[in-house]
């Protein structure tokens, strides 16, 4: 084995780079377990992947046999079951621990300079996610998988002047059929890989600017771990307590996330009582139905997931730690997590009665809170530095400045010649 390595080394620097990007890359030795998503979010997709070849090996991108081809995996195919839980129970978990991940990052303020594109590809990461679960939710050719491509193929037609030919151009004929269901599996199948090679770029964009950690201050050199033994073992027991987990889902729950109405055949002529997203998109579905109006209520969904990426720029304080060093910006974020599972609840149920009501309000707080952030932000600095910050966390701040004091000055004196 050393020949071979020693073999390769020659050829290629494989254990230098795994040296540096792996087993011997600095890491704040203050990270939490909060920090451990992040890998996670990378096997749950190896996992995802590797079901998913698998389950496309049986099945049949064809709109009269895409139901009985899942159900021959199911009964047929040896282990076929598994497989097919694995992979509907997985998708449940791969958004629920980027969501995690998220909610991380913001808490911690993690997206600040100069994490703006690590932040950015995280983003693209998610919409990536976000289109390959949609694409995948209709190939089980049930009756919720059905009449929800319906439904989110027409938003498109609220597009001015294009929406029409939009709509058939996604579907690839008039209404969800045979040529939207073979594309969507094509699609399905490709995005996990664009998936990963976003991925790289995503790492690629942490490493270059280090890991953030809770205090956000960075730390010196001295202060930092190897990633190797130290956090491969954290990260291994986060993975084991994840798998117990989510075993148990797959084993003995394997159906709370598909919805019941799903086996049961498509059926064009027989719309459901009440057509309900996956929960992962259940707040930005109650969005769109909080806006009377269609053309706004699309725009105000797209707003609603695309906002994130602005929160470098709304989050003007200076103070880094996100909610560790900042009391407002704390409520503001335990705010926006209740808001976003009031949306979840009004989502998931008919807009009836009171629940139009609440979804409209629950809409309006979760872009009031994004409007606001700059005005707290900047007031919530200037209370906190004359209330008196951390030493160390002031001397950060005032680093700062002069930094961009210098960089301001000498922009000028260039510009000046």
């Amino acid at each position: 084995m050393k020949n071979l390595v020693r073999w390769i080394d020659q050829r290629f620097p494989l254990t230098a780079f795994v040296k540096k990007e792996l087993t011997e890359y600095p890491t704040p030795r203050n990270l939490s377990y909060w920090w451990n998503f992040g890998s996670l979010a990378g096997i749950v997709l190896v996992i995802q992947i590797v079901t998913g070849i698998f389950l496309a090996m049986h099945y049949k991108a064809d709109a009269s046999l895409a139901f009985d081809s899942v159900e021959h995996i199911m009964r047929d195919v040896n282990y076929g079951w598994l497989i097919r839980y694995m992979h509907s129970t997985g998708a449940t978990a791969f958004f629920a621990v980027i969501f995690i991940h998220m909610a991380r990052t913001l808490y911690y303020g993690s997206y600040r300079a100069p994490r703006e594109l690590m932040w950015w590809t995280g983003q693209v990461l998610l919409l990536l996610m976000m289109a390959t679960a949609f694409m995948g939710y209709l190939l089980p050719w049930g009756q919720m998988s059905y009449w929800g491509a319906q439904v989110i193929t027409s938003l498109f037609g609220a597009v001015p002047f294009l929406g029409d030919e939009l709509v058939i151009w996604l579907r690839g004929d008039y209404t969800v059929g045979d040529a939207t269901l073979t594309r969507f599996f094509a699609l399905h199948y490709l995005f996990p890989f664009i998936i990963m090679g976003a991925v790289i770029v995503h790492l690629v964009a942490l490493h270059s600017v280090r890991s953030s950690n809770p205090s956000g201050i960075n730390l010196a050199d001295k202060d930092n771990i190897p990633f190797h033994p130290y956090y491969t073992v954290k990260d291994l027991f986060g993975l084991c307590v994840f798998l117990i987990v989510y075993s148990y889902f797959v084993f003995y729950q394997p159906n709370t996330f598909i919805e019941a109405d799903n086996y049961i055949p498509a059926d064009p002529l027989q719309t459901p009582i009440h057509i309900v997203p996956e929960w992962y998109f259940l707040p930005f579905y109650a969005i769109l139905r909080s806006v009377p109006d269609l053309l706004g209520g699309v725009i105000a969904m797209t707003i609603s997931v695309l906002i994130f990426a602005a929160m470098p720029y709304l989050d003007r304080s200076k103070i880094p730690g996100g909610a560790v060093y900042r009391p407002f910006y704390r409520i503001l974020f335990y705010f926006f997590l209740v808001d976003v599972i009031v949306l979840g609840y009004v989502g998931a149920n008919a807009p009836e009665g009171w629940l139009i009501i609440l979804g409209q309000i629950a809409t309006a707080i979760y872009f009031g809170l994004f409007a606001l952030l700059p005005f707290v932000a900047i007031k919530e600095e200037v209370w906190l530095r004359k209330k008196g910050l951390p030493a160390e966390l002031e001397a950060l701040i005032q680093s700062e400045e002069k930094q961009k004091a210098e960089r301001l000055e000498a922009k000028r004196i260039k510009n000046g010649k």
